[in-house]
């Protein structure tokens, strides 16, 4: 099939027809998962795009898929080194002319990909933003048919995301040097404030933003105490033994110490964390991804664009700074959809622990942000609400309903009707303009004459003391839960004010009652001592035996290429391969994730492998 050249002239019909080809022939799919299609048609269509999706979603065949369609070079702007080096495998084992530039090469690897450059042969060129900025670099591309951008954890150009990087600014000169260049942002982690903020900073042209559900229901959500994490660890080792996992700690000796206590009770561990030897991290990931490796205990250097699918549980041994990289880090369980484990173990000294570093941070606007980052995943391990509800109100995503696989939905606190008292809330949010803050919320609620009350005439609105016959503490946690809940939002640009949401409008208008939980019963719930609870996933009793001797395959082959073991096939490849067991060449191209270019080099020793099973 021919690249397009013009793709504004053609039809949404013809875009399906040839992104569906391209799918196929070179990664082995047969069906876009939830939005990719109306990103690549958008994109296709010469326009610029922002594209929210979860970990594990489907970021990457956004900007794959028309760079192969696209006559001209593609180039993907990303701050990670380790990612570039996997997509770049990933993307050359299914047979993409790809590569990528950054400090990790050595000068005749360098002068090879700049010739492959100057001759036209690669599809997609993967760069950090300083090697972007490098002298005269810009202007060598403006030589080349660049025929689209895609800039990869766009949540970094904006100072209030999760984590800001101050050259992303920079990326703006892109539209001012390629102006009729499509741009394509993607990220996995933006709340409403940074995704509003994307498109208006790297200077897009009428971006539409594409928001993929933040749901992964097959991932159950705990929260344990502090105290006492080895012991719950070990309960956890047992109930997943053998299966793979990982676990974050906030320090490199952290994970090196846990490492350790994980091996001296037989558990294949292993430790990851950005000051090991270059070779030695790259051996680390190879041999988890692998299997040979069950659990890696890591910072947070480890685990971005890591194709694994089985992994079955993550632990966060402290607790994250930020709900945004807490949810990256959890998505990295369960990719293949079946059941995984998350754990969240809290303690007020990882509290601290966080302040400490937030009060070393000179910029008072950030340090502001971090702050109240930290903050929210603060409240996050304390509440009594639905877990997942929280996640997704977090991301502007109402979910309906509890979701009946986290800690709290297993273990239900005492509820009772508090719409009345939402109403009060909401309703002085709204009367106040949403210029409220929650401090100053709890003020206009109690009746208080406080500066910012005086300052502002709210004690001029009708819910001014409202709610004098409540606490100010209590109402502190009631608005936590009004947040929590997804009727509240923090708007963090402009002062941390209180927004209204569609569903907190709802409660406003008696459509819709509040649950709530009393200060008192919060209280006693967080003092008594909690245990987690088993999550177990099987491969079927049939394909067991079968999964394994494909995988002792896959290593064998990788092994002999030098290559990680996903660059042959993904984990969710050779379980689909052993759950159909194909007789033959074509059955073998049915298995999801076997493209042309796989079918070519591997059906014949796979099939094999398959058979001998079979007759064994």
């Amino acid at each position: 099939m021919e690249f397009v050249s013009e793709p504004t002239t053609l039809s949404s019909t013809s875009h399906r027809e040839i992104a569906a080809d391209l799918l196929e022939r070179h990664f082995g799919y047969k069906t876009f998962r939830p939005q990719q299609f109306e990103v690549i048609d958008h994109v296709l269509r010469g326009k610029d795009a922002v594209v929210l999706m979860p970990t594990g979603g489907g970021k990457s065949l956004c900007f794959q898929i028309p760079a192969l369609a696209f006559e001209g070079l593609t180039v993907v702007i990303s701050p990670l080194i380790a990612l570039m080096k996997d997509q770049v495998q990933a993307l050359q084992g299914n047979g993409i002319p790809a590569a990528f530039l950054n400090s990790s090469l050595n000068f005749g690897e360098e002068r090879l990909i700049h010739q492959q450059l100057r001759h036209g042969e690669l599809k997609l060129l993967y760069v950090s933003p300083e090697r972007l900025f490098q002298q005269g670099f810009l202007d060598q591309l403006l030589e080349m048919n660049v025929c689209l951008f895609a800039v990869d954890e766009a949540h970094c150009i904006s100072s209030w995301g999760h984590s800001f990087r101050p050259e992303y600014k920079q990326l703006s000169v892109l539209k001012q040097r390629f102006p009729q260049i499509p741009v394509v942002a993607l990220t996995a982690t933006a709340d409403r404030t940074v995704r509003s903020e994307i498109g208006q900073l790297l200077r897009m042209r009428e971006p539409r933003t594409f928001i993929s559900s933040f749901d992964r229901p097959n991932l159950s959500l705990a929260v344990l105490p502090g105290q006492d994490r080895w012991k719950a660890i070990e309960r956890i080792m047992g109930r997943h033994l053998g299966k793979c996992g990982i676990i974050y700690c906030n320090s490199r000796a952290g994970a090196e110490k846990l490492a350790a206590k994980l091996q001296g009770i037989g558990v294949k561990a292993a430790y990851y964390h950005a000051k090991l030897d270059p070779e030695e991290r790259s051996r680390v990931q190879d041999d988890f991804i692998q299997g040979k490796l069950h659990v890696i205990c890591a910072t947070i250097a480890f685990g971005m664009g890591i194709d694994k699918s089985d992994v079955r549980f993550v632990i966060h041994y402290n607790l994250p700074g930020t709900v945004e990289g807490y949810y990256q880090e959890i998505g990295r369980a369960g990719r293949d959809g079946q059941p995984a484990e998350t754990i969240l173990f809290y303690s007020y000294a990882d509290v601290q622990t966080h302040m400490h570093f937030a009060e070393e941070i000179e910029d008072p606007r950030y340090k502001e942000v971090v702050i109240a980052k930290l903050d929210r995943m603060k409240e996050y391990a304390q509440a009594q609400a639905c877990r997942r509800t929280i996640l997704l109100s977090y991301f502007s995503e109402e979910s309906g309903e509890a979701c009946g696989n986290c800690d709290v939905c297993k273990d239900p606190p005492k509820y009772f009707d508090g719409t009345v008292v939402a109403q009060k809330a909401l309703s002085a949010v709204v009367r106040s303009g949403q210029k409220l803050p929650l401090s100053v919320l709890v003020d206009v609620l109690k009746g208080t004459h406080s500066p910012a009350v005086s300052e502002n005439g709210w004690q001029r609105i009708k819910t001014f003391g409202a709610g004098h016959d409540t606490t100010a503490f209590a109402w502190v946690q009631f608005i936590q839960q009004f947040i929590h809940l997804g009727l509240l939002e923090v708007d963090y640009r402009d002062h941390h004010h209180l927004i209204i949401t569609r569903a907190g409008e709802a409660v406003l208008r008696g459509e819709r009652q509040v649950g709530l939980v009393s200060p008192e019963t919060i209280k006693e719930r967080q003092e008594r001592p909690k245990r987690s609870r088993q999550v177990v996933a099987e491969p079927s009793a049939a394909a067991g035996n079968l999964l394994a001797a494909l995988k002792e395959l896959r290593r064998e082959i990788a092994k002999q290429m030098g290559k990680p073991a996903y660059v042959v096939f993904s984990d969710a490849s050779l379980i689909d391969m052993a759950e159909k067991a194909p007789k033959n060449i074509y059955e073998f191209r049915l298995v999801n994730g076997v493209g042309d270019h796989k079918a070519a080099q591997y059906a014949d020793r796979f099939l094999a492998a398959i058979a001998a099973h079979l007759l064994s």
